[in-house]
């Protein structure tokens, strides 16, 4: 049926042109020229637009009463605020959608042209000038004032008692992080950032794991460096001619020794050239261990082969690297003001991927932080979006009111399910960043929290191999300043 629809429009279209063209051939065998229009076509061609504006009209409305719903109904508080602005945004676009197509169509019905009417021009007036630069500006105003207060409702500070949830962006995933049960975050630094603590958790374990892993990295990059030919083989050479250099100046001290005795200073002159000799009988030794080790070395299969920029960009690796364990050090160090608990207070922490439980009726303050690029994060059902900024926090506040049995109740949809989105194009996968959002009762959400893992508590159990995110809190500028 639709291949039969789609078949007569495309017949009909090519009928339309070949009548066209059929017309324009009539016109043209009865010497009339294209430009000359008949009053009664200008008429009917007047009528048309007309008669176009209201079908135009007609189909607009049906397509809005159709397709027009913003989907699902809001699940949050602020969602209702969020329909009711773009609700009061959408009345003032079709007012002047309708009034200015309406205009459009009306005028060009009844000025058509006619041989008997000549234009009118206006090079200035001010009354026209003013309406329309100060309705628009008014209505501007309005719409940018109520948007306003619309955004510090959702961005204000949120109340006491609030459930706080960190949600880190990062190609291509999402990951949570509640408080615990002491309700405050662990300190985190982006130094002590390792696959089993990707937050950067400030901890006394956290801090050796850090310093483990960077030593590592050192020792290789050192090897690498070490091992290198070229430069195994100039420092070979340098050292072999600073062996033959030695040989000669002890043939010369030799020389002036035989030349003191001669002059009656045998006594004093010996003793400093045995304290010379012992002297130099150590750099030799030390010049011999070196060249036979790189020879050793050498000849190992281990040796690297690296141009001239490739040394220098290992050395700059390991300089960097050399940084990064003295910043680790100087966390270690640092005194937190004699309050040991702020080594602690992250170890309850919990941190959860795949998908994050709230509570419904309960304020949620979420903390939204970016590990590499900036990302959005979208949860359409609550009428929420925020970036997330690499470097900077940002926040935003909601309270749930439908829970999802509720919601997929609503919607007659036993699957349907609350998910957070990336909304900004973030690379190859951006379209696969979600991550499933569950609304629960009360009683639902603190049996779930209480079932999920502490990120490394203090029986010294090992952290969950689950990946975590990246912390830059303002509560941890006291050590990312280290």
């Amino acid at each position: 049926m639709k291949l039969l629809i789609l078949l007569v429009v495309v017949l009909g279209l090519v009928a339309a042109v070949q009548l066209s063209k059929v017309y324009q051939l009539s016109i043209s065998l009865r010497g009339k020229r294209e430009e000359d229009i008949s009053e009664a076509d200008n008429r009917l061609n007047g009528g048309l637009f007309l008669a176009f504006m209201v079908a135009f009209y007609v189909s607009f409305v049906v397509l809005l009463v159709k397709y027009g719903s913003y989907g699902t109904p809001p699940a949050s508080e602020h969602g209702v605020a969020v329909d009711r602005l773009m609700d009061f945004n959408m009345a003032i676009i079709f007012v002047v959608f309708f009034i200015v197509n309406t205009l459009l169509f009306w005028f060009s019905a009844k000025y058509y042209y006619r041989a008997d009417r000549k234009a009118r021009f206006f090079a200035h007036d001010n009354k026209l000038e003013l309406v329309w630069t100060v309705i628009p500006s008014v209505v501007l105003a309005v719409i940018i004032a109520y948007g306003l207060r619309t955004w510090n409702q959702m961005t204000g500070p949120a109340a006491d008692d609030a459930l706080r949830v960190e949600l880190y962006s990062k190609q291509f995933d999402w990951t949570a992080r509640y408080a615990g049960n002491d309700g405050e975050f662990g300190l985190a630094n982006y130094n002590l950032i390792t696959p089993l603590n990707a937050l950067g958790i400030v901890t006394e374990d956290g801090i050796e794991s850090a310093l483990e892993e960077i030593e590592g990295k050192i020792i290789k990059v050192e090897n690498e460096i070490a091992y290198e030919k070229g430069h195994l083989l100039a420092e070979r050479e340098a050292l072999m001619a600073q062996l033959d250099e030695g040989h000669g100046h002890h043939g010369h001290a030799d020389h002036a020794e035989h030349s003191d005795e001669d002059h009656g200073h045998a006594d004093h002159e010996d003793h400093g050239h045995a304290d010379a000799d012992h002297a130099g009988g150590e750099l030799k030794a030390v010049i011999e261990s070196r060249i036979h080790k790189i020879e050793g070395m050498l000849e190992s299969d281990q040796l690297t082969i690296l141009t001239d920029a490739a040394y220098e960009a290992k050395e700059d690796k390991l300089y960097r690297l050399q940084r990064h364990r003295q910043r680790i050090q100087e966390i270690r160090e640092f005194n937190f003001e004699g309050e040991m608990s702020a080594w602690e207070v992250g170890m309850d922490d919990q941190i959860v991927k795949g998908e994050f439980h709230l509570p419904v009726g309960r304020e949620v303050e979420f903390v939204f932080r970016s590990r590499d690029v900036i990302h959005s994060a979208y949860m359409p059902q609550f009428r929420a979006q925020m970036n997330t900024v690499p470097g900077v926090p940002t926040r935003f506040k909601m309270t749930p009111t439908i829970t999802t049995d509720s919601m997929r109740t609503v919607l007659e949809d036993p699957d349907f399910d609350y998910v957070l989105l990336c909304n900004k194009v973030c690379g190859a996968s951006h379209f696969n960043m979600q991550m499933k959002l569950v609304i629960d009762t009360k009683e639902e959400f603190e049996a779930w929290l209480s079932e999920q893992d502490e990120f490394l508590v203090k029986d010294g159990v090992e952290e969950p191999e689950s990946e975590q995110a990246t912390n830059t809190d303002e509560s941890t500028n006291v050590t990312a300043s280290l």
